[in-house]
């Protein structure tokens, strides 16, 4: 008995211990974990040499992503990059997606009332970069009246439009405003000089010089989410690094010469800007900016894409089977590939190409965009027309032939309006597509509806209200889009017609009986 007491008293200080050791263990979790977490840093890929694609390795490489991953050494955290375009950086960092955001990106009053930066990391200024041959702008006070392009979002964006008479075109990269530049389209890029000098000298741009000196005098910061904890962590790593010569060391890598001293504080933040978001003015600006250049988009991309696919419809059916092969090439190529991807071959890739081969050719955005969208919604339209036409009793054509009407006649008279009715709903379904479809032009810096919400949120930058607005614009003009289809689906619809007018005939004979009754 005394020794199975004394064996009970063992076994309950040993899960006594046990516990302990637990209890110990979980609570010490939360801190490793915490220390150990990634942090999710959200970059632009497209802004060498601050941040590019290594070309052997395919990883994120430059001087922001070495300094990053410092940092995250410093902090004992690793980092996890997340690629976004530079618009989309600021709405990821609001929504809480990334923990911050590094994309040489300029510390202003005005982004600094809706994220929290960090102290500077690197002294910056904005430059002119012209086509070789251009003698006429060399300075800041030459851009006046001239076409100019930019990165949508940058302080090189707001600096451009400010220039009085100037015609700005802003794309979603520093390289396409450069492709734009080479292309003739453009008299002038103004964007981050040490970007614009890397593209020049080191990636090999040629045809392109960057005139006259740094423009404006700014500094980069790194991006948090309003308030975040993480901004003194950061500032005090920075600051180690600093101190301990291997913020120099990343730099003499990436640029010649000795890194400029950094202030603690970036001046900017000095001056005052106007706070507040107005529904009215971001309505206003969609409406009467926006929305005429999506409908006349919509409208010319449908009308040439349904004359086209009418034509390759056709071509699909006849009995001429070359035409049929090269026909069904075209439909499968605009229908197995991406309409973003058609919008650059045409709109950039086409000039590059002419201009290669010594043929002086562009194309404006407008036609461009037309183009491209006719070209895509043909091939949808020409299936739809095909399956239409294809549904058809074939009888109805050898009762035709048997009248003596020929093949057009036939067409035109007989089969065609009855497949037009049957086609209604998926051409419907085709425009209300197409009308969101249109925003894909945004990207070659045709300012439909959808552009200008990424115009107002690069200057706002209250993403959730601008885009919730954007989609409520999209949402009316798809919705009436769609009652008009099904009201002309209705005054096609021969039973549905006969069904009215013998409605109408029979209550106004009954009111005519009615009127001699009272008579």
């Amino acid at each position: 008995m005394f020794k199975f007491r004394r064996f009970k008293k063992i076994r309950g200080l040993a899960l006594g211990v046990i516990g302990l050791i637990i209890a110990l263990t979980l609570s010490a979790i939360p801190a490793i974990s915490q220390d150990s977490k990634p942090l999710r840093i959200g970059t632009e890929p497209t802004f060498p040499p601050f941040e590019m694609q290594d070309k052997n390795t395919g990883k994120l490489t430059g001087f922001d992503i070495e300094l990053l991953e410092a940092i995250g050494e410093e902090l004992k955290r690793p980092i996890e990059w997340v690629s976004l375009p530079f618009d989309g950086l600021i709405p990821a960092l609001q929504s809480g997606s990334i923990d911050a955001a590094v994309s040489g990106m300029t510390i202003t009053p005005e982004r600094a009332q809706t994220l929290s930066f960090s102290r500077p990391y690197f002294k910056a200024g904005l430059a002119i970069a012209v086509q070789e041959s251009n003698d006429s702008i060399k300075s800041f006070d030459d851009l006046k009246g001239k076409r100019i392009a930019v990165q949508i979002g940058t302080t090189g964006a707001s600096t451009a439009t400010a220039i009085e008479g100037t015609k700005v075109s802003q794309f979603d990269s520093a390289a396409l405003a450069l492709q734009e530049l080479l292309n003739g389209k453009v008299d002038a890029v103004v964007n981050d000089a040490a970007v614009t000098l890397y593209a020049v000298k080191e990636a090999g741009l040629k045809g392109v010089k960057v005139v006259g000196e740094q423009i404006t005098e700014e500094y980069y910061g790194i991006a948090l989410p309003k308030n975040s904890p993480l901004v003194n962590d950061i500032n005090n790593a920075l600051s180690t690094l600093l101190e301990n010569g291997k913020y120099e060391a990343i730099f003499q890598k990436w640029f010649a010469g000795k890194a400029p001293p950094l202030p603690a504080v970036a001046p900017g933040l000095q001056g005052e800007t106007k706070s507040g978001f107005a529904w009215g003015d971001t309505f206003r600006r969609l409406i009467f900016y926006g929305v005429p250049w999506t409908l006349l988009l919509t409208s010319l991309s449908f009308l040439f894409g349904l004359l086209g696919g009418t034509a390759v419809a056709i071509a699909l059916i006849s009995p001429y089977k070359w035409l049929k092969v090269i026909c069904r090439i075209y439909v499968d190529f605009f229908r197995g590939t991406p309409m973003l991807v058609q919008l650059f071959i045409i709109y950039f890739g086409l000039p590059a190409l002419f201009k290669g081969i010594g043929l002086d050719f562009s194309l404006d955005r407008l036609p461009a965009a037309i183009i491209a969208l006719s070209l895509n919604v043909a091939a949808y339209l020409a299936e739809i027309m095909r399956g239409g036409i294809e549904s058809i009793d074939k009888g109805q054509w050898e009762a035709c032939q048997s009248l003596g009407m020929n093949s057009v006649e036939t067409m035109k008279e007989v089969i065609f309006p009855q497949a037009f009715r049957r086609m209604l709903p998926p051409l419907g379904n085709e425009f209300i597509t197409l009308i969101k479809d249109t925003s894909l032009a945004a990207v070659i810096g045709f300012e439909e509806l959808f552009r200008q919400g990424q115009l107002g949120v690069a200057t706002t930058y209250k993403a959730f209200q601008i885009y919730i607005a954007v989609a409520l614009v999209y949402l009316v003009l798809t919705t009436l889009a769609s009652y008009f289809f099904k009201w002309l689906e209705k005054r096609m619809d021969p039973l549905k017609q006969a069904e009215a007018r013998a409605k109408k005939a029979a209550f106004t004979t009954s009111n005519d009986r009615a009127t001699v009754g009272s008579k």
